[in-house]
């Protein structure tokens, strides 16, 4: 739709118009040491001869707690994580759409990066196809943790995926891959749920109320209620195990990608979630993208929504998606994969986002919005 005056909720990042076929994609956010926020993402579209790969990674940075933004570089990789370690800045994830894994280093802000040349220098793991997304990574027992997936289970997408998490010392060299350890791989079955199990994927490390390391994932059915599943990973980092009988949980959102976060104050788990609200439910889930939710857990287990936080009533060509987000004093900041009505006739479906956003959430503990609460 034409809305030359309308923006999206948020303060606008980036903004691509549908009619570039080239959207933005994989929102992520990190705090340098300095306390400049920086955000990240990618820009997929279809390939033919002559358009560009899906490749193409943009940095962006923001001196004054997300008021304003200015671009501070453009690499090439895709799916990408943004951390902040010591004393630089991190982000990681594969080369290209099902490329090679890899970690570039900056020490100045994300102004300028290093080059994933070979294995000392940030190609990670170059011996098969890998997916991933702009996943949590997580400090944990002196390690570093972060989930990934490769595509090598066969051609069709989310049953290809299989599950892993990778982990490196605190203090090693995170551009060496010899020093980053990986548990085995896990592929999913069609017969879990009865069936109605098409694929996991977008794995979050979390450390779970016994201390140990799990990874939550997006788990892809057709029909509500959505799930998650919960695969453990040992504490040397080297085995993951998945039990179909108890491994999956009820999870609004569970067939979008969505990151968990702990937060010791409120002693909780938090996620920001693509709720399927109860008009939408007829719908495929995993296309319902247009509301966004507050949920919180004490468990990991049983979830609750707490409160809308963004929402449009058609579901058809707006969404507020793949959320990025850290916990900051008493407010969440966060990166969005919004599409959304723009000058040029908007975005021409949910999937394919034509901007990114920034958000803050004040005091998101005490929000309690969602109709049902007790």
């Amino acid at each position: 739709m034409n809305h030359p005056n309308v923006l999206p909720p948020g303060t606008v990042i980036d903004h691509i118009p549908a009619s570039k076929v080239r959207y933005i994609g994989s929102p992520s956010i990190s705090v340098c040491p300095n306390g400049e926020y920086i955000a990240s993402h990618d820009i997929f579209g279809p390939i033919y001869p002559g358009s560009k790969p899906d490749n193409e990674l943009l940095i962006f940075g923001s001196v004054d707690k997300g008021k304003t933004w200015e671009k501070r570089a453009k690499l090439t990789g895709f799916w990408c994580s943004l951390f902040a370690h010591k004393d630089a800045l991190y982000v990681m994830g594969v080369t290209e759409d099902y490329g090679y894994v890899i970690i570039r280093r900056s020490l100045d802000g994300g102004n300028t990066w290093t080059e994933p040349t070979c294995k000392t220098n940030g190609l990670l793991l170059n011996d098969a196809q890998y997916h991933t997304a702009p996943v949590p990574v997580v400090f944990h027992a002196n390690r570093i943790w972060r989930a990934m997936e490769d595509g090598e289970g066969g051609k069709e997408w989310g049953r290809r995926f299989r599950s892993f998490m990778m982990s490196a010392s605190e203090d090693a060299d995170l551009l060496a891959a010899e020093n980053w350890s990986l548990t085995n791989r896990i592929s999913g079955d069609t017969t879990w749920l009865d069936g109605n199990f098409f694929g996991w994927l977008e794995g979050n490390a979390v450390v779970s109320p016994d201390g140990l390391i799990v990874n939550i994932l997006r788990v892809a059915v057709n029909h509500a209620p959505e799930k998650a599943a919960v695969i453990s990973i040992s504490s040397d980092g080297h085995k993951a195990v998945f039990d179909p009988k108890t491994g999956f949980i009820d999870f609004p959102g569970g067939a979008k990608k969505f990151t968990i976060r702990f937060d010791a104050e409120s002693g909780c788990y938090w996620s920001l979630v693509n709720y399927a609200k109860p008009e939408f439910l007829g719908l495929k889930p995993s296309e319902v993208r247009n509301t966004l939710a507050l949920t919180c857990s004490t468990d990991l287990k049983n979830w609750k929504i707490r409160a809308i936080l963004l929402e449009h009533p058609d579901p058809d060509h707006h969404a507020f998606q793949y959320l990025d987000w850290l916990i900051e004093g008493e407010d969440i900041i966060a990166v969005s994969r919004t599409a959304f009505d723009d000058a040029q006739g908007g975005a021409h479906n949910n999937h394919d986002a034509n901007y990114l956003t920034f958000h803050r959430f004040q005091r998101f503990r005490k929000l309690k919005t969602f109709p049902t609460l007790q």
